[in-house]
């Protein structure tokens, strides 16, 4: 990635803060979520969101200024919390079976985080994969994107769809793009790579409708980089992997965390049998540990603080519970950002050339 995005995480009283990333629009400090970034102007790119979620991917996409048109999200809990953050968006959907493309508004970009849970390494056993009734769900929206055909289309899903059933999942996800017409490019991206305080690593798709070249141009930088590996010491030191550094004072009183975490699933956080999947919090002297609260798993996944939190105090003991689900199926926002200010280069690209008369 770009230099600009490899910033480690500082010291702060929050163990793990919320990303503060350049990309983002004003942030409402009092409340800790997004101020508005609607304008009323026309120019303003659009983007239309299925499986939505708690709304990473929308938020991203705001910060890179665009605005959001509609939402689907069949979770009663993630629908509270969309329904807190977009209170004025009128187009929203609950089951993606149920809706044609003419009940999507016209977007410039129609964004897509199909469940992940029969193509996800993280289940124990044999994988249904695009045969399962969660991931299977890709299906609908292609059957949207077939009847839409909007300009550009953005999926993300765990990495391990690329190797679910041999790769032959994955294949059915390109192929059925490109016999709609688009041109269809991926790449893993990890969330450490972009302010996240997490290796969370992610495929992305882009699909750009008849045209060969948009999905190499929005994925992939064309500038020279520097490289991913930490500079060692001059006696040839290898330098440290950020797993094993940590936020806090080991031999002090606490509390004591590693610096990147390891990637934040869709559970409680409660140790489960895979240490190597965990991020606890540990107090040295005192000989304790304690997993992650929701607020400090808001901060390892880039979201503002307290976005799950819903209002009026909803579903009561079961919050906690929820949050944690929630806040693991997410797409982290910095990540969806970078990709958004992308897309929206190439839109206005692909708009000069269109209206040359314009220049």
């Amino acid at each position: 990635m770009r230099k600009a995005h490899r910033r480690n995480v500082k010291k702060s009283p929050r163990l793990y803060p919320a990303s503060r990333s350049r990309r983002r629009r004003k942030v409402a400090e009092d409340a800790g979520v997004y101020r508005a970034t609607a304008t009323g102007r026309e120019d303003r790119p659009t983007m239309a969101s299925l499986f939505s979620g708690i709304g990473g991917v929308d938020l991203g996409f705001e910060a890179a200024g665009f605005r959001t048109t509609f939402q689907c999200e069949i979770n009663k809990f993630c629908l509270a919390i969309l329904e807190k953050h977009w209170p004025q968006l009128k187009a929203r959907a609950v089951n993606i079976k149920e809706i044609t493309h003419a009940d999507i508004p016209v977007s410039d970009v129609w964004t897509a985080g199909f469940p992940c849970q029969d193509v996800s390494l993280a289940r124990m056993g044999a994988r249904a994969g695009l045969r399962g009734s969660r991931s299977g769900l890709f299906y609908e929206f292609a059957r949207l994107v077939r009847e839409g055909c909007p300009r550009v289309v953005l999926l993300e899903n765990v990495h391990g769809l690329l190797n679910s059933h041999e790769g032959r999942d994955f294949g059915i996800v390109v192929q059925t793009l490109a016999e709609f017409g688009y041109s269809v490019g991926w790449r893993v991206l990890n969330s450490k790579n972009f302010g996240v305080p997490q290796s969370r690593q992610r495929v992305y798709i882009v699909g750009c409708y008849r045209d060969a070249g948009g999905p190499a141009k929005i994925l992939f930088e064309p500038e020279r980089r520097e490289g991913d590996a930490s500079e060692s010491d001059t006696n040839g030191k290898i330098s440290v992997s950020p797993f094993k550094t940590v936020i806090g004072d080991p031999s002090g009183e606490g509390p004591v965390v590693q610096r990147i975490a390891y990637c934040l699933y869709a559970c409680s956080a409660r140790h489960t049998g895979t240490d190597w999947s965990r991020t606890y919090v540990s107090y040295p002297k005192r000989g304790r540990v304690r997993r992650l609260t929701p607020a400090e798993c808001e901060g390892i996944m880039g979201f503002p603080a307290d976005w799950t939190l819903p209002a009026n105090g909803q579903f009561g003991d079961d919050l906690d519970s929820l949050r944690y689900h929630a806040l693991g199926n997410a797409v982290t926002p910095p990540v969806a950002a970078w990709i958004a200010e992308r897309i929206r280069a190439y839109l206005r690209t692909q708009s000069t050339q269109e209206a040359p008369e314009a220049r």
